[in-house]
């Protein structure tokens, strides 16, 4: 008689990453496994290390009405270096990127409308839910910003798209244009100046419509505690792509937006790491081991522009 091998317990599910996103002003990274949730408020100084296991996983879905999200009843595999997070099934369903695409009419809440600031020349105007705070103003990495007007989500679009139509402002920047004015983006009366009379420009063109206009509302202004207010390092690497195996380490400096800065422990200079690129992979806690299995690109500060007038 053959006696079967010992049984091997299951392995656990490993906690898999489902981003960045700020809370009553305090950047938290979160994970999943299972119907449990783990968030960690994100400390500058603080050594992390994560070793990446594949393959990468839808993370579900935020549907109208829930209170927490949905997980991804597919268990859907999704591209390792795409930009996108979840399943097409799963942003069909998702209630922030209806609300983008405007297929919610009105959910019966308050919203702000902003003007937000990245750099010069990139003034954005967008909405948030008055519940959310400057949540989405800090998870968009706004160097400062404005409340502008305030009413149902309806009249407030209708505001936004005008303030758009105008020219004065855009609904979207990419991502890599907002880094790029890391290195350079004045002073904050510069700043303040610059959003105070955008907004006074804002209000003149939203003259008749369905909205309380907020003229005393203060300018923000995220510059410092972004840890920006030299600017971004002179050089560093953006993780560009990730794999199954992958290492990432370092210490954390204060998040910019979705975005983290991590210095090396060999001085090789920071990673840069946007979050997104992390969400949906199972993360296992490692220490002491260096940062590896990533694909980089080098990151350098422009040189100045030269104004000096040509002598001939």
């Amino acid at each position: 008689m053959t006696i079967p091998p010992p049984q091997q317990p299951e392995r656990p599910a490993g906690w898999v990453s489902t981003g960045l996103g700020w809370q009553a002003g305090r950047a938290v990274l979160g994970a999943v496994r299972g119907s449990r949730v783990h968030e960690r408020a994100v400390t500058p100084g603080a050594e992390v290390g994560w070793l990446l296991g594949g393959p990468r996983r839808c993370v579900g879905a935020w549907l109208v009405g829930a209170a927490e999200r949905t997980p991804c009843p597919h268990h859907a595999v999704i591209d390792p270096d795409g930009g996108a997070t979840q399943c097409p099934a799963c942003q069909s369903v998702d209630r922030g990127l209806a609300l983008a695409r405007d297929q919610i009419l009105d959910d019966g809440r308050t919203y702000l409308l902003y003007l937000a600031w990245f750099g010069e020349g990139l003034l954005k105007v967008g909405l948030t839910a008055e519940q959310r705070g400057d949540s989405r103003l800090l998870e968009q990495g706004a160097l400062a910003y404005a409340f502008t007007a305030r009413g149902g989500l309806p009249a407030v679009r209708r505001a936004e798209l005008t303030v758009a139509a105008s020219g004065l402002a855009r609904e979207r920047y990419k991502s890599r244009l907002k880094a790029e004015h890391w290195w350079s983006h004045g002073d904050v009366p510069h700043r303040r100046t610059v959003l105070t009379e955008a907004r006074t420009r804002a209000h003149r063109l939203l003259d008749g419509h369905a909205v309380e206009l907020l003229a005393d509302r203060p300018v923000v202004d995220h510059v410092e505690r972004y840890g920006l207010a030299a600017g971004a390092p002179e050089s560093y690497r953006e993780i560009a792509g990730l794999a199954d195996g992958a290492v990432i380490a370092g210490r954390l400096r204060p998040p910019i937006g979705k975005h983290l800065f991590l210095d090396q422990a060999d001085g090789s200079g920071p990673l840069l790491l946007d979050t997104r690129r992390l969400t949906g992979w199972t993360l296992t806690p490692v220490a002491g081991r260096a940062s590896e299995g990533l694909i980089l690109q080098e990151r350098v500060r422009p040189p100045e522009p030269d104004t000096q007038e040509a002598l001939f």
